[in-house]
Parts: C-alpha cells; structure tokens; sequence
C-alpha cells in the first residue's frame, strides 16, 4: 500500500476513535495499520463509475428479499460490498448531493436546501465547493457527467466534467428564475373533485406512459451513459463518471410492462402503511409540494402509487444492466469500480405520508449503497455508514488530494475486514433535515441499531423510537417514563455528534435538552 493512501486510513482510526491529536502531532505518529498484499487494492488512477438514482429506497430489490426481481442489481450486489444499513444525510434531493460531492454536511458547505425551486433561497452550491468532480479534473481524470445534477446550472461543467450530457430538469442558465409548481395544485384539488387523469390515473402519483421503454427520459440517460462508457474507454486517462437519474422518484410513471407488473390488489404492505400520526411534530402534516395533500387518495390510490414504484425499480434494474454490459463490451468492467446507491429514500403511504419532508423516518433516511472494488471479495456491512463516507473512501481509492474538512470517513477497511474493522467503535448514524424549499425546521436525529431520537427545535414535539420493538416507528415514547434514561443517552450522543462535526446547533440543542439530561429513571 502507498504510503499516501496507508496514511490516509491511519488518519480514519484516528478520527473515528476521536483522537484529540493536532494535525502536526498526527504526521509525527507511525502508522499501525497493515494489510496482506492481497488485500493493496487501493491504487491511484482507479476508474470509477457512479450510478445515483432519485428517492430510491433501500428495500425493494430481491437481494434484500424485496418484492420486485431485481436480477441485474443482485449480481452486482453479489460481487460488491454491501452496505445493508447506509444512511443519507438529508432526505432532499440537492443537500444529499452535495453531501455526496463534497462529502460535508450542510451547515459547512451552505447547500442545504433544495436549489432552483420555489420558496428556496439557493440556487447553487458555492463553485468554490469543487467537490469530487474538481478533484479528479485536476487529478488528471477524464470526468464525465450523465443527467441528473441539481446543484445549480452548469454545475458539472464548471468543476471540469469534459462530458457532459443528458441534463436533468436543471435550468442551463446561472441564476434563473426557479420552477413553481402552479399547475399542480388544481390537479390535486382536481381529485378531490373526482376528476381523474387519462386512463383514469392520478398522474401527480401514478401514470401509464405512453410508448415503450425507448420512449422515457430515463431511456435518453441510459444512452448518454453508453456514449461516454465508450469514449472513457477509448480515453487512456483514468476516468470518474457518474450517471445520474431522475428515476424513480415520484410521480411514479411508468411504461408497459412496467406499469402493470405488479398487482396492486395482491401488494403486502407493511405495519406502518397509513398508521395515524399520532403524538408527532405538526410539520408532518404539512403540505410542502401540492402532491403531499393526500386526503383524496384512496386504498386503491396507496396501492397503485406502490405497485408503480415497484414497476420503476424494475425498469431501472433493466438500465443498470444495460450499462453494465456496455461496460463489459468495452473490455472496462473487470477493472470498474462501481458505487450504486440512492440519495435517500421515499415514503409510499408509511405514516399516511408520501415523496418525502421534513422527518427522519427510515424509509426516507435509509438509503441502497453497493461499492464494487475489483479487488476485494464481496461481503455484507452491517454496521451503520453515511452518505458522507462515499467522498473520502472515493477520494482514497482514486488517490485524489486532500481536500480539506471531511466529515465522513474511509469505509476501505470496512471493505476488508468486514464489520470487525470498526469493533469497538459506537454504531451511529447523524442525519439533518434544514429546509424544505424555503421553509426551515432545523431538524436533527441521531440513530443506534436499538433506538432513534429526533430533534424538532422548531416545533415543541421531540421524537424517540424503540427500534427493535417498533422499526415501524409508529410509537413516539419521547414522554414514555420507562425511556428516561435512554432518552437522555440518545440526547448526549446527539451532542456529541454535533460537536463532532462542528455544527453551531448544538449550542440550541443543549438549552433544549436540559429536561432530558436531568431526568432519570425512577
């Protein structure tokens, strides 16, 4: 192992053990750390190929024994690392992506709202957040970038990315005036009133397109990320290219077959699926984008919505597997890496909830992440890893140059050694919920494989799950007596995170929390 990449892991166990070492005392300590030579795989000059995908949630492939048949995915599942338990940092499109690109949280980068929609205050993140795209440009990298970007107009082509096509629904224009969903509030108050889309659908949740699986926009992706698979391939630089699609976010819409592959009459819903709300902050019942007014939907409404979700993730198991037989066409797939993940989750009627908002739920926080190192044999994770850790353990494979503050932390020993790697260390997720277009509720949760506590500052309602007894989430035992002390543990590890990652939150949170750290079991 290079010098540079065996010091870049030392400083991860130094950090994640939270050493309080200064950077100058830090270079002076030997590294401990070793490795057989079977298992140097870190090499600078790696080729990389991300596939992101939009509100995708982490449950619904068959390798994690969900409903939809998903035989492309789980091979590559069945020859990465898995990472059954990958948290997102925020459950909205532009903040999880630029927590992706420049692996920091919001609060440091300043994107931490949507961008180039209504009621938001952003309309891009800072172009002195070059990320991981500026990184590999100036690493000398061929950079492509297919689709969906959502961080501000020309974002990708400004940090370097040479390829760049098949732009998502962004503006090309700096500045411009942002999207505002007009025509959407008559439709759904339309429902309400019984009147239904073409074929009878509700189109804002679910539609039949028309035309073939060659007709979607998805399909335009798919072909732009063969064209630059084949110039990277031709290229003899290495190459960093991420192909990033709109599906399957919502409204969820569908071709044939895909729109009639599952039965919504014969769908197993889950526990939670409509559970009234009860003792939850009253920002959940909020209606932040029209589509989150819900009252008009029906059984068969939930169920179609469901049934259509889990036609797209069929339809992007196709894609993927398009994608990587152009890759081994090209000769490049046995030297790929390979990160597949989602940039959050979604709600599909869980909670009487749909797209996503401003909570902390696992269908929304969790997230699907497989890492493919051609080096390394593939096993399962089960310990909790961020969103954030993909940027330093890409910047370490890559052998890309420091880039300063990162929160997240190399997740190359994970890859190893398995879950042994981190023994000893605590298994804890930290996850953030700022905005929502313009609308702020400061939200912060911290999650344990047992137990999750959420952080309401602006609503005067806390939240706190027994995980084991109710991954539902469905009780809110924040005022349960027989949780006091785990509670006010909860609560000080939410502290300590928050210190950890220098968020100015913490200052509020600890005059919040006083009630909580006082109380004790009786």
């Amino acid at each position: 192992m290079s010098a540079s990449n065996n010091g870049r892991i030392c400083a991860y166990f130094s950090k994640r053990y939270i050493l309080k070492v200064s950077a100058v005392l830090l270079s002076l300590i030997p590294c401990i750390c070793s490795a057989t030579d079977k298992e140097q795989t870190v090499r600078p000059n790696a080729n990389v190929l991300v596939l992101m995908f939009d509100d995708m949630r982490f449950d619904s492939f068959s390798y994690r024994n969900g409903p939809v048949s998903t035989p492309n995915i789980d091979q590559l599942a069945s020859e990465s690392t898995r990472f059954d338990n990958a948290m997102s940092t925020t459950g909205l499109c532009s903040p999880s992506r630029a927590a992706f690109y420049t692996g920091r949280w919001g609060h440091k980068t300043g994107l931490d709202d949507n961008v180039e929609l209504y009621s938001t205050r952003l309309a891009e993140l800072d172009l002195n957040e070059g990320g991981l795209l500026r990184r590999a440009s100036e690493a000398g990298y061929l950079v492509g970038h297919v689709g969906k970007w959502h961080l501000g107009a020309r974002g990708t082509e400004l940090r370097g990315a040479e390829i760049d096509l098949a732009h998502g629904h962004e503006p090309r224009e700096r500045f411009s005036r942002v999207y505002t969903p007009y025509a959407k509030v008559p439709q759904v108050q339309g429902y309400y009133e019984g009147k239904l889309d073409e074929n009878g659908e509700k189109h804002e949740y679910y539609k039949t397109l028309k035309g073939t699986y060659k007709d979607t926009e998805a399909y335009k992706k798919v072909t732009a990320g063969k064209k630059m698979l084949r110039q990277m391939a031709k290229d003899e630089r290495p190459f960093f290219g991420v192909i990033s699609f709109n599906q399957p976010h919502p409204a969820y819409r569908v071709p044939e077959p895909y729109a009639s592959m599952y039965d919504p009459s014969t769908l197993q819903l889950p526990e939670n699926h409509l559970a009234k709300r009860v003792n939850k902050p009253l920002a959940q019942d909020g209606v932040w984008w029209p589509w989150h007014d819900v009252g008009h939907m029906t059984d068969t409404d939930w169920r179609k919505a469901r049934s259509f979700y889990y036609g797209a993730i069929a339809m992007v198991d196709r894609m993927i597997g398009e994608l990587i037989q152009t890759a081994k066409e090209e000769g490049i797939y046995d030297d790929l890496h390979i990160v597949l993940l989602g940039d959050q989750g979604s709600m599909l009627g869980e909670h009487r909830l749909y797209d996503k908002g401003p909570y902390a739920y696992d269908e929304l926080m969790r997230m699907p992440l497989l890492i493919k190192a051609p080096t390394l044999a593939p096993r399962t994770i089960h310990r909790q890893v961020s969103l954030l850790d993909i940027t330093p353990t890409l910047a370490n494979i890559m052998g890309l140059a420091s880039d300063g503050d990162v929160d997240g932390h190399d997740l190359y020993p994970l890859m190893m050694h398995g879950d042994k790697a981190e023994n000893g260390l605590q298994d804890v997720a930290l996850y953030a919920y700022e905005w929502y277009n313009g609308a702020w509720f400061g939200i912060r949760a911290v999650r344990t494989p047992e137990y999750k506590f959420v952080w309401n500052p602006g609503d005067n309602r806390d939240e706190l799950y027994d995980l084991k007894k109710d991954p539902g989430e469905v009780t809110n035992v924040i005022t349960n007596n027989a949780y006091r002390q785990i509670r006010k543990q909860m609560v000080e590890l939410l502290m300590s995170e928050l210190e950890r990652v220098d968020d100015p939150s913490v200052s509020k949170l600890k005059y919040h929390a006083k009630p909580y750290l006082t109380a004790t079991n009786q």
